[in-house]
């Protein structure tokens, strides 16, 4: 396996993760050539945060106007091995740094197998909905996203 830049030694990263989701490819997520479009892992990292965020009890009630909302700063997917309509995978998620006001999430995504399909990562920054700024984390969050 190539070397992803963003992990430094891959079976330490790896066994830092626990919550996972199953992940079922559609039909309708696949190209022409019967693989998973490449766009389609980033529908199932936003899958897998809004679990880890509601398995944690973060950001429970967005449809009630809070007044801070999480937002996606950047997000990046290595594709390391093709995945096709019918099959199932787990997709792993895990809070890799936990700043001010940001979250860097890791993501995993491993076949039937257990082989490694697809690794990702993102920021996503927590902002005054009023404002659109950066909002600090609370104690209470941090503590939700510390595990």
């Amino acid at each position: 396996m190539s070397q992803i830049n963003y992990i430094e030694n891959f079976e330490k990263w790896e066994q830092g993760f626990s919550f996972y989701i199953p992940i079922n490819i559609r039909f309708s997520e696949t190209d022409m050539f019967g693989h998973v479009n490449n766009v389609s892992p980033f529908i199932y990292f936003e899958e897998a945060r809004i679990a880890f965020f509601q398995e944690v009890g973060l950001f429970q009630n967005l449809t009630n106007s809070p007044s801070t909302v999480p937002v996606v700063a950047d997000l990046q997917c290595d594709y390391l091995r093709q995945m096709h309509f019918g099959e199932t995978f787990k997709l792993y998620v895990k809070v890799q740094h936990l700043g001010n006001s940001s979250i860097d999430l890791h993501y995993l995504c491993v076949n039937g197998e257990n082989e490694p399909t697809l690794t990702g990562r993102g920021r996503i920054v927590q902002i005054n909905k009023e404002t659109g700024r950066a909002t600090s984390f609370t104690e209470k969050q941090r503590k939700l996203l510390q595990g």
